[in-house]
C-alpha cells in the first residue's frame, strides 16, 4: 500500500531489499513470485514508497535467506515521518507521574 509520505525508514527498507536481491541475482519479477507477491507492489517497496506489512518483509526476508531484523535494523522514530504527539513510552510516563504529583 503507497504511503503519503514516504518515510526514510521505507526508502533504507527498499534499499536493503535491492541490495539483497541484486547480490543474489535475482530479478523484481522473480522475487516477488517466490514471495508469493505482485511484482508491481514488490517494486514500490523497493523504490521505498511502499509500506509493506509485517507478513510481506518476513516472507521476502525469508525467501532470500535473510534475518528479517536486517531490513529494519537501526531504525527508529526518527526515520517516520512527524505525528502529531511522538513521545516515548518512558516520556509519556513521567509526564502523567509529574502531573500527578
Amino acid at each position: 500500500m503507497p504511503v503519503s509520505d514516504p518515510s526514510n525508514a521505507s526508502r533504507i527498507v527498499g534499499e536493503r531489499l535491492k541490495t539483497a536481491r541484486l547480490e543474489l541475482g535475482v530479478s523484481q519479477m522473480d522475487l516477488a513470485y517466490l514471495a508469493g507477491m505482485n511484482v508491481a507492489n514488490y517494486g514500490k517497496i523497493e523504490r521505498g514508497i511502499g509500506n509493506p506489512t509485517l507478513d510481506s518483509l518476513v516472507r521476502l526476508a525469508g525467501v532470500m535467506g535473510l534475518d528479517p531484523g536486517t531490513l529494519v535494523a537501526g531504525l527508529g522514530l526518527s526515520d517516520l515521518p512527524p505525528v502529531k504527539s511522538s513521545y516515548t513510552v518512558a516520556e509519556f510516563l513521567r509526564e502523567k507521574q509529574r502531573k500527578a504529583h
